[in-house]
């Protein structure tokens, strides 16, 4: 995957670009993934960002902090775990780590906290939002299934990040979507459906 082979057409289409970590480890992809970002800025998109850290494919601790640092810089909406906040700033505290790692252009902070649920954080306002007591069977997918939560209601109601009741609800949604995909074997299966979201909030 290289630059050439990125689909600006699309990207310049697309209301929101989402990327990760791991494509900035090596190239051709890291120069491709930057190049994509940068149509989606030019184009007025919006950019997310979830590292999602995978250290053993880095080269050492600092290539992982210096490549996660660089996505930090390229996005609008970013969520991390609270592990990977500690990772970049040596915060355990995810309030003072919000604080390490904020840049003006950034539009929300979200930082998950496993059962403890999330913190989240905005020019305007943060907070914390509780998560859900369920009976975890595999973590894997769980941070994907949040952001999948996440995203969908910012892409229904971008003005979302202006009103803090708002906002709140829907971290309560993405915390119930990666609470429910620990329930289940695997990531893209154990990824539930919107009713089921919901039917699981009705009873919590």
């Amino acid at each position: 995957f290289d630059a050439p082979a990125v689909d600006t057409a699309a990207i310049r289409r697309a209301r929101l670009l989402h990327f990760g970590s791991i494509s900035l480890i090596g190239e051709p992809a890291r120069s491709a993934t930057l190049y994509a970002l940068e149509t989606a800025r030019a184009g007025g998109g919006l950019i997310s960002y979830d590292p999602n850290l995978r250290l053993p494919l880095w080269p050492d601790a600092s290539a992982a902090r210096e490549g996660l640092s660089l996505g930090l810089r390229q996005a609008h909406i970013v969520k991390l775990s609270d592990e990977e906040s500690a990772f970049l700033t040596g915060l355990d505290d995810v309030q003072a780590a919000a604080r390490a790692l904020w840049r003006e252009d950034w539009q929300l902070l979200a930082i998950t906290r496993g059962r403890a649920g999330c913190a989240y954080f905005t020019p305007e306002f943060s907070g914390e939002m509780a998560g859900f007591a369920v009976d975890a069977v595999d973590a894997t997918g769980a941070g994907d299934g949040f952001m999948a939560g996440l995203l969908q209601g910012l892409l229904a109601e971008p003005d979302i990040l202006h009103d803090e009741t708002r906002l709140r609800q829907l971290c309560r949604f993405a915390n119930a979507v990666g609470a429910l995909t620990t329930c289940q074997r695997g990531a893209i299966p154990a990824l539930p459906q919107r009713q089921q979201v919901l039917d699981f909030l009705d009873r919590h």
